[in-house]
């Protein structure tokens, strides 16, 4: 048996590594396994929404991201500008679609600086893998989990890797495996959901005469779903036959070819297949994050359509939400009952993400009734409000925690990139706006896991680690703030009334 460390994370997707630097930050002693011995390079999520971004840039991200972003928007460039590629370009006064209607209007958003970013997750996973590896968290490739024992004061990990095999003790185990999730399995975790209905394709292919598939966009035909770009060679398609046969075998060049004719209805041939996968409509979610000392995040918990590009973002919020908690209880200034705030907060968000992909795929399909609908859908976005409700949906900023307040602000996830760049350390921050300082020195006396800073405007707001508001007052007011800092700080706090 190794020597212990405080939380084995299973998964060196994006998921898991954003878990291991926010456990690192707070303190805790982390080992990542992975099954894979190399990151994969199939094509996934090809962008990570503004939630999912904004953690990346508190987390000392930010060039990182904007240079992966610089190069995919010129590969973009290179694509879009060819003859009869895009009927938008750079500039469009659109953000996002829903079911493929391009109509989330900018003008109509709160907040249409919280982007999404055309970061593909190759991209998001190589900017994790660097900074995990600056701040020291071991990383193991090659090493599957193949079994765990769970204790009452920790759990024993068995784990096996072409170099032999062995067994780690830790105090928590973090499920970020997937879909697929072995964790999930044998933890013994309830996953209700849909049956699979149809079956998603995604590819980096040389086409014959790509031309016939312009413009750019989704193009919803009789017979499914398909898109084109809009980076050079990459295909998408919905096929509404059924789901695959078998999900695991591999994905070749003449059924993507085949798929591909059938979908979009052209004369048109796959010379050479780069990459491809497949995947089902499943549709499910964990009855709950956390089981003893086993807990889930991202699709480990949580599958859904790909539709909007939804799943990246909200896997990242999970591991922003769970690591500096689990962090404040293994540091033993917290009890492990914080944990349940994980799965009552981050649960409705995933609610939210399969409710609306469900709805996507419902008027997408090739029949009268879906294509109504989704007329009238196209109908109710020309109003301002019900583009804003579709626009802040799709891109997560509608993601409120219930905190008790009635303060809108309380319970929201801030995306002020200044806010942001004083998050870098992995505490929270108090932004007092009071004149008489006893706010602060309230915050001081309370815990050292917040920053305080003076601001000339208020309200005064108390932002945890994961940049959830969690009070909000204003001028000198500090009713509340004391809940607030026993409640995700300090529990033994005196009272300084």
């Amino acid at each position: 048996m190794e020597m212990p460390v405080d939380v084995v994370v299973v998964g060196a997707g994006p998921v898991g590594l954003l878990a291991a630097i926010e456990l690192g930050l707070g303190g805790a002693r982390v080992v990542v396994l992975e099954r894979l011995a190399a990151p994969s390079m199939a094509i996934k999520a090809m962008s990570v929404g503004p939630l999912g971004s904004e953690a990346l840039m508190r987390r000392g991200m930010a060039q990182a991201l904007a240079n992966a972003e610089a190069r995919s928007v010129a590969a973009m460039q290179q694509f879009i500008t060819q003859p009869g590629a895009a009927a938008r370009g750079p500039g469009s006064k659109f953000s996002g679609h829903f079911a493929g209607l391009a109509l989330i209007r900018k003008d109509a958003q709160k907040e249409p600086e919280r982007r999404a970013r055309p970061v593909d997750q190759q991209g998001v996973e190589a900017m994790l893998a660097e900074r995990a590896g600056a701040l020291g968290i071991e990383v193991r490739r090659g090493c599957e989990v193949t079994g765990f024992v769970q204790q009452h004061d920790g759990i024993d990990v068995a784990w096996a890797s072409p170099a032999g095999a062995g067994r780690l003790r830790c105090a928590w185990l973090v499920g970020c495996d997937g879909g697929r999730s072995s964790i999930r399995k044998m933890a013994g975790f309830d996953f209700p959901g849909t049956a699979p209905t149809s079956t998603f394709y995604q590819a980096v292919a040389e086409i014959d005469h790509p031309d016939r598939l312009l413009p750019v966009g989704w193009h919803r035909t009789p017979a499914g779903v398909f898109s084109h770009g809009p980076v050079p060679g990459r295909l998408f398609m919905l096929d509404f036959t059924g789901p695959p046969e078998d999900r695991q075998a591999p994905v070749t060049r003449d059924e993507i070819e085949a798929v591909l004719r059938r979908i979009s209805g052209t004369d048109v041939r796959v010379n050479v297949l780069a990459s491809a996968n497949r995947w089902a409509d499943n549709t499910r979610l964990v009855d709950s994050y956390r089981r003893g000392r086993v807990l889930l995040a991202g699709d480990a918990a949580h599958v859904h359509s790909p539709f909007g590009g939804q799943g990246l973002s909200l896997g990242l919020v999970d591991a922003a939400n769970l690591g500096w908690k689990l962090a404040a209880v293994i540091r033993g200034e917290m009890p492990d009952s914080l944990l349940d705030s994980y799965t009552a907060e981050r649960r409705p968000a995933a609610e939210a993400v399969l409710q609306n992909t469900l709805a996507q795929v419902a008027i997408l399909r090739p029949d009268p009734q879906a294509g109504a609908m989704r007329e009238l859908v196209a109908t109710l976005m020309a109003f301002d409000d019900v583009n804003r409700l579709i626009g802040e949906t799709m891109s997560g900023l509608s993601t409120r925690y219930e905190l008790g307040s009635a303060r809108d602000e309380v319970g929201r996830l801030v995306g002020d990139v200044s806010i942001g760049e004083l998050m870098q350390d992995g505490r929270g921050v108090f932004l007092d706006a009071s004149t008489d300082g006893k706010a602060s020195q309230l915050v001081r006396a309370a815990t050292r896991w917040v920053r305080c800073v003076a601001v000339d405007a208020g309200p005064s707001m108390l932002v945890r680690p994961d940049a959830c508001v969690a009070w909000a007052g204003d001028d000198n007011d500090t009713d509340g703030l004391e809940e607030a800092l026993r409640r995700w700080f300090s529990p033994a706090l005196e009272s300084m009334s």
